[in-house]
């Protein structure tokens, strides 16, 4: 019970901030997000329709899709989140802070992302236009990322036709910072990265890592392989993740135990579990100076 409280009061927290997104910034320039949110926009834009009446008509498609792709739970609380979301825009009463029309773009982008993001977390969607790219996911194997990219790419296009060249680059400004600020929102703001090592000295490697990056390790066993030294049979791989901030000295502490060291460096979305650090107390500030170098 007190999870899901805390789940729709920060819904309600993202409906605030997506509003004040569109009231303080977006609407009363005529600027657009992308998905359905831009959609709506433009329409009560070329025909003077109320933005909040189109909003969740526009939205029901996608709530359509929701309910036979995603949980009959996301759906419902994509439905009152929206729903909040339209009352707010229609009774908000916000001045607009500024005539600059960047400053507008960006924090326009910003505050929409953030309410976006903060939703998504908690399970509720104010966009729909991730629901679409699921269901085409499912349906025909085309990746969400490229069905939401062509779908505000046809969207910004007739932005362009219909309102002018000026208004889509600014709008599409808008919608690269919501998409930004809803992935920090979500993943938030410590960055891992993976390493996949290959040494003759993986022992005294990942001792290092252990000692002074303070990170776990997983090890593979390697049957052969080929590189510049020739074949290669049998060798422990190391696998490990760590912040970005750390990575300046991982790889010094790597290349001071064996320079040759064959690295590969992948990016990492999610981490739970596992030893990692705590970076903000005052115990582990020092650890952030870069000792191998």
């Amino acid at each position: 019970m007190k999870k899901q409280l805390s789940e729709f009061l920060q819904i309600g927290f993202g409906v605030l901030l997506a509003s004040i997104g569109l009231k303080v910034f977006l609407l009363p320039n005529g600027f657009l997000d992308g998905g359905v949110t831009g959609i709506a926009i433009l329409l009560s834009e070329l025909f003077e329709w109320n933005i909040s009446i189109i909003l969740v008509l526009v939205s029901i498609p996608f709530l359509i899709m929701s309910w036979s792709t995603l949980s009959r739970r996301i759906t419902i609380k994509s439905i009152l989140a929206i729903i909040s979301l339209a009352v707010m825009v229609h009774f908000e009463n916000f001045v607009p802070v500024t005539n600059d029309k960047l400053l507008i773009a960006i924090f326009g982008g910003l505050f929409l992302g953030a309410g976006i993001g903060l939703a998504i977390k908690n399970g509720a969607v104010l966009d729909g236009s991730e629901i679409l790219g699921i269901f085409i996911n499912k349906q025909f194997g085309i990746s969400i990322g490229k069905v939401v990219l062509c779908f505000n790419l046809i969207l910004f296009s007739i932005t362009a036709l219909f309102l002018s060249y000026e208004t889509a680059m600014y709008s599409t400004l808008t919608f690269l910072v919501t998409a930004k600020i809803i992935d920090l929102t979500i993943e938030g703001f410590e960055d891992y990265v993976g390493l996949m090592i290959v040494s003759n000295k993986s022992n005294a490697i990942e001792q290092g890592l252990v000692d002074v990056i303070k990170t776990g390790t997983t090890r593979y066993k390697g049957a052969k392989g080929y590189g510049k030294r020739g074949l290669r049979e049998e060798g422990d791989i190391i696998h490990t993740v760590v912040n970005r901030i750390d990575i300046r000295r991982t790889y010094g502490l790597i290349a001071t135990i064996d320079e040759n060291a064959f690295i590969i460096e992948f990016d990492v979305n999610n981490i739970k579990g596992g030893i990692l650090k705590e970076y903000l107390n005052k115990e582990n500030i020092k650890t952030l100076l870069p000792a191998w170098k």
